[in-house]
């Protein structure tokens, strides 16, 4: 009796190494701003550097918080078995563990400016690189012949895919700006990084819900 209720159950899925991974080292990456975070205020500064501290971190927060749920959302749908999506998976995972750390460098105060403009250059290929592989995983994704999602939904990745590559190529235009050029006291490259964060959020907020999402929640996040 017991092995026949047994052989009724569907069979359960256990949840990714590498996917719990990922998610350790996204909130790592958050973690480590938020420590530097309360670093640097714990020195003598005054309430300008109160405020641009925390607009920094927040910053850094929106970057990663943005990337985890875009990435969370393909992984929902995505053989993650593969080894080129593992891949990938390894390598995106290597550049938001220094994303912190390469804005941090080029925001430092205590660091001149041509070492300012070094790690800026760094973390603006550090950026464009975790959105060309998220660009990847929504390409796969919006296969038609992977049959991994249903029309509507296929459709959305498709979008993402399009809007993402933009997004990157923008991000890369950021460099034509040198890091000394600013706007209302704010670095020009920092404002362009901005377009991809306004632009995901703006589409989150405006978007209709979509009538595929009670039968798959989890990929109609994007």
């Amino acid at each position: 009796m017991l092995s026949g209720q047994e052989g009724e159950r569907a069979p359960r899925r256990p949840r990714p190494r590498l996917e719990t991974l990922s998610d350790l080292i996204y909130g790592l990456s958050l973690s480590i701003g938020a420590i530097s975070l309360v670093i640097t205020n714990s020195q003598s500064s005054s309430a300008s550097d109160i405020d641009k501290n925390i607009l920094q971190f927040l910053f850094v927060f929106l970057i990663l918080i943005t990337s985890w749920i875009i990435y969370t959302s393909d992984m929902s749908v995505l053989p993650i078995e593969t080894r080129f999506v593992t891949l990938l998976n390894v390598v995106l995972l290597m550049l938001v563990a220094v994303i912190p750390y390469l804005f941090d460098q080029a925001v430092s105060a205590l660091n001149p400016s041509n070492v300012q403009d070094y790690a800026s250059i760094l973390f603006t290929g550090d950026y464009a690189g975790t959105l060309v592989i998220m660009t990847v995983f929504a390409h796969i994704i919006a296969q038609e012949e992977e049959h991994l999602v249903d029309g509507e939904i296929m459709i959305r990745f498709r979008r993402v895919r399009d809007r993402l590559s933009v997004l990157t190529v923008i991000v890369l235009l950021s460099l034509a700006a040198p890091w000394d050029w600013l706007l209302l006291g704010v670095h020009v490259r920092l404002l362009i990084w901005l377009i991809s964060i306004f632009s995901f959020w703006y589409n989150r907020m405006t978007r209709a819900p979509s009538r595929k999402a009670e039968v798959a929640p989890s990929t109609a996040r994007l």
